[in-house]
């Protein structure tokens, strides 16, 4: 019997799907699928909607033989594959970045790129800096200046300590009843949070190494867990960087809320901003309304994309 299904982990051949039944089946792929249009190394994600048959014969098996439509998903370039991409997960209701000023050293360009891929996605984006019991005073002054500018943008912002649970109740209060797919380099205090959100679930938690100031993976796969009925939280494994997917180098800056504003008003149609006379975007620059450091961030995105065609 046919039933629907979400998809809870995924390892790459076998999938935990939990059926409308509220069992969770083990399953595999019927035959292949192709996705349109993305070339991509993982046909199904976390968070997709599924068709699954039980399996008689084995309790708690099942067969994937639809995948249902996707309201969206946030999709990275593959670390195994060249020209190939990896969706991190689907249908999501917003996004979240941990990061950390130190402790690892989350970069602002890192920060950019996530938030611009969630645009692209139009995905919600939230900012959630933590260890905020490990900073010295100019590391504090440091991640509040980045909370103002990210703020002033549009995008929500916390300071946190997922050790010590400062700021736990806030993060709860912006997960409640969304399904939130929570993103971050190795080492910044993913598990530790998700332990916190979730008590009993003992996701493992790795050192960051003083020396490299790195984080080690913990987490391999992307899964997905319930805090409660209508709240779910994805953890993905460690991001070191975000390539940009099928983005055209004009696009970029409609990903970048404070110059979408100014779309369309330059002298020329195919402005890219940079240097051309009459652009609306570095007279904004240069009046004060565009943060030079993001202005940075987007012409870097703008070399990687010529440096990749």
């Amino acid at each position: 019997m046919k039933m629907k299904g979400q998809v809870y982990k995924s390892t790459g051949s076998w999938y935990d799907v939990k059926g409308e039944d509220g069992i969770t089946y083990q399953s595999r792929l019927r035959g292949k699928f192709k996705q349109e249009g993305i070339k991509v190394n993982n046909p199904i994600a976390v968070g997709d909607f599924v068709e699954v048959i039980p399996d008689e014969q084995h309790e708690n098996s099942g067969l994937i033989t639809e995948i249902q439509n996707r309201e969206n998903y946030i999709i990275r370039k593959s670390t195994r594959k060249n020209g190939f991409s990896h969706i991190l997960a689907a249908n999501v209701d917003q996004a979240l970045l941990l990061a950390t000023v130190s402790f690892p050293r989350t970069s602002q360009g890192f920060i950019d790129r996530f938030l611009v891929s969630a645009e692209s996605f139009r995905i919600p984006a939230l900012v959630i800096f933590n260890k905020k019991d490990l900073l010295n005073e100019k590391e504090l002054d440091k991640t509040f200046d980045l909370c103002a500018m990210y703020d002033h943008i549009g995008y929500e912002t916390d300071l946190i300590s997922a050790q010590t649970e400062e700021g736990l109740e806030t993060i709860k209060k912006h997960l409640k009843g969304k399904t939130t797919l929570i993103a971050g380099h190795s080492g910044v205090g993913k598990s530790t949070l998700l332990n916190k959100l979730i008590p009993g679930l003992a996701q493992k938690t790795g050192e960051v190494s003083t020396f490299a100031n790195k984080g080690t993976h913990t987490t391999t796969f992307a899964e997905m867990f319930e805090v409660d009925a209508e709240t779910k939280i994805i953890d993905t494994p460690g991001i070191k960087e975000l390539g940009l997917v099928d983005m055209e180098a004009s696009e970029i800056s409609h990903y970048f809320p404070e110059m979408r504003q100014y779309i369309g008003e330059c002298r020329f149609n195919n402005c890219l901003h940079v240097n051309e006379p009459g652009c609306k975007v570095i007279e904004a620059l240069e009046e004060g309304e565009i943060f030079e450091e993001r202005y940075m961030s987007y012409l870097s995105m703008l070399q990687d994309y010529d440096s990749h065609r």
